[in-house]
């Protein structure tokens, strides 16, 4: 049963990505017109192959998404090439004849409007503000050792944060891929603790501001420290924090922690009666297969409210009630 005002979708999905298209095509398979708005702007656009999803590993995320899009397609659903210039719940949000409803308009001036409303946003890594990083960036710089430290195993890894301990914290973690693993900390002090931490994991660390990093056509070969020069280096991850690709999410009501997350509730729901967010913006394990998860859980719980509420009013209608 969908719903019965042709003008009215009963999802809208922003967001391109596994998540998003994972909803898209749960609902689809749930008889629900929906459409999908994607701007086009992946966070992994820089890698080369993607890991850990469950019989796509090694895939071009182009050609995950293009697979993903073509089995959409087969049920009728569009895909929007177009970012949303912002949302907001429509009239009647909280009363009829629909408990909840959306509008969104997009950069280029379409408007849809939607009983729910889907983020699946993502968010979008800050870049260490370093010579040779945005070189290296998708072939030898990473920021997930779970997605790409398995290629690397073995060979020299730099661990790298401004913040000590996030990047003490890295450096051990990267112990599990190599037992050649240096921390640097951009001229940020190393406290006793976690200098201990670092030698009981068999870790190195300088402190030395870095200068730049050194590569052929991509490829590291050394990170330059201040005073002391070349560190000869094959792979570097860094840790920089990350940002919401789209405010909409707080435009909406929603309230980022400190890591510039949504907190959900149930079932991917968000505090916004009628929005639920999934994907890397809800500040869950970051990985493409939980994106794509999280996208079904929240079709599952938006096609369980659009079921409730049209029983409620085929059964008002029934009785006579407005």
């Amino acid at each position: 049963m969908t719903t019965p005002d042709p003008d009215i979708l009963d999802a809208i999905i922003v967001g391109g990505g596994p998540a998003g298209l994972s909803a898209a095509l749960l609902l689809a398979r749930c008889c629900k017109r929906i459409v999908v708005i994607d701007a086009g702007k992946p966070r992994n656009a820089a890698a080369h192959r993607l890991h850990g999803f469950l019989t796509r590993d090694g895939t071009p995320p182009d050609e995950l998404l293009r697979l993903a899009r073509e089995e959409i397609a087969g049920y009728g659903v569009e895909v929007i090439s177009d970012a949303v210039a912002r949302c907001r719940p429509g009239p009647g949000h909280g009363g009829p004849p629909f408990p909840t409803i959306f509008t969104v308009e997009t950069e280029k001036g379409r408007v849809f409007t939607g009983r729910k409303l889907l983020l699946a946003t993502g968010m979008c890594d800050r870049l260490p503000e370093l010579p040779g990083v945005r070189e290296c960036y998708g072939n030898s710089v990473h920021h997930c050792p779970y997605c790409d430290g398995y290629e690397h195993c073995g060979k020299r890894l730099i661990a790298f944060s401004e913040e000590p301990a996030d990047a003490v914290g890295l450096g051990i973690a990267l112990r599990g891929w190599s037992d050649q693993v240096t921390v640097l900390t951009h001229g940020h002090v190393i406290d006793d603790e976690q200098r201990e931490r670092l030698r009981c994991a068999g870790v190195h660390a300088r402190e030395e501001r870095v200068v730049r990093l050194l590569h052929d056509d991509g490829r590291l070969t050394a990170i330059e420290l201040e005073s002391i020069g070349p560190l000869e280096a094959d792979v570097l991850f860094f840790n920089a924090g990350q940002d919401p690709t789209s405010d909409l999410a707080g435009s909406l009501g929603c309230t980022l922690d400190e890591n510039a997350a949504v907190e959900t509730g149930d079932k991917q729901q968000a505090p916004t009666p009628g929005l639920f967010l999934a994907g890397d913006v809800d500040g869950d394990v970051q990985f493409i297969i939980v994106a794509a998860a999280e996208g079904a859980t929240a079709a599952v719980a938006m096609n369980r409210e659009l079921q409730d509420e049209n029983l409620a009013r085929a059964a008002a209608t029934r009785g006579g009630k407005p």
